[in-house]
């Protein structure tokens, strides 16, 4: 799945950015998490705009202007500048937004920055879940790869009526299933195959490479 993985959520993280291009993000939320690795704590640095949607992931091993200052360029290389940038009273943040001469949009509040302290719940069940990150490397991996997958399928249940939730739901599942590489020349292919193990086995899958992409979901029940 370390292949596969980023395979996907690059593909569809590059497909929202191409449509939304033209929607300005009137406001972002910013917030550094503790996250451990291997006995140490690092920071994940996570920016949300105002519906949830998680735009960028980086991990980092402190937490200063350096870091806060890559972050904040790598987020708006990639959507642009927001109207608004909500922080937390970190000084990191006010020290990388004047240098990059945005210090007038940054605005700081006691529960103003809650959007993307929640937005921190999904990851951590997922962690907890795959028992800890033992590199940098990995971690830095799978939450750019959760942050995809989670936005292509958060659909803000609470929000929306059945039908429409079903509706949205099936969309999102048929545009998970397309092809994800047409143009290149050798793709990843998911091929279900019986194996004979001691205990009876639960779900196998093997990855080979060329010809054409079945549907991304498919395994072998036995």
């Amino acid at each position: 799945m370390e292949q596969v993985g980023p395979l996907f959520a690059g593909d569809i993280r590059r497909a929202r950015v191409s449509r939304m291009r033209g929607f300005r993000y009137w406001r972002w939320h910013v917030d550094e998490m503790y996250v451990k690795l291997n006995g140490e704590m690092v920071y994940l640095w996570r920016a949300v705009n105002h519906e949830g949607e998680v735009l960028e992931s980086y991990v980092t091993r402190r937490r200063d202007k350096a870091a806060a200052l890559t972050f904040m360029k790598k987020a708006l290389k990639r959507h642009g500048a927001p109207e608004t940038l909500i922080t937390d009273s970190l000084r990191s943040y006010r020290a990388a937004m004047n240098e990059l001469g945005t210090a007038e949009k940054q605005e700081v509040g006691c529960w103003a920055n809650n959007r993307v302290e929640n937005s921190h719940l999904p990851f951590r069940r997922r962690e907890r879940a795959m028992l800890r990150f033992r590199q940098m490397k990995s971690l830095q991996k799978f939450a750019s790869v959760h942050a995809n997958v989670h936005n292509h399928f958060s659909l803000e249940r609470h929000l929306t009526d059945r039908q429409t939730y079903r509706e949205r739901r099936s969309a999102a599942l048929a545009e998970w299933q397309l092809d994800p590489c047409p143009q290149r020349p050798t793709c990843i292919v998911w091929r279900a195959v019986r194996v004979r193990l001691t205990a009876p086995p639960r779900i196998i899958v093997v990855l080979a490479f060329g010809g054409s992409s079945p549907s991304r979901g498919t395994a072998s029940r036995t």
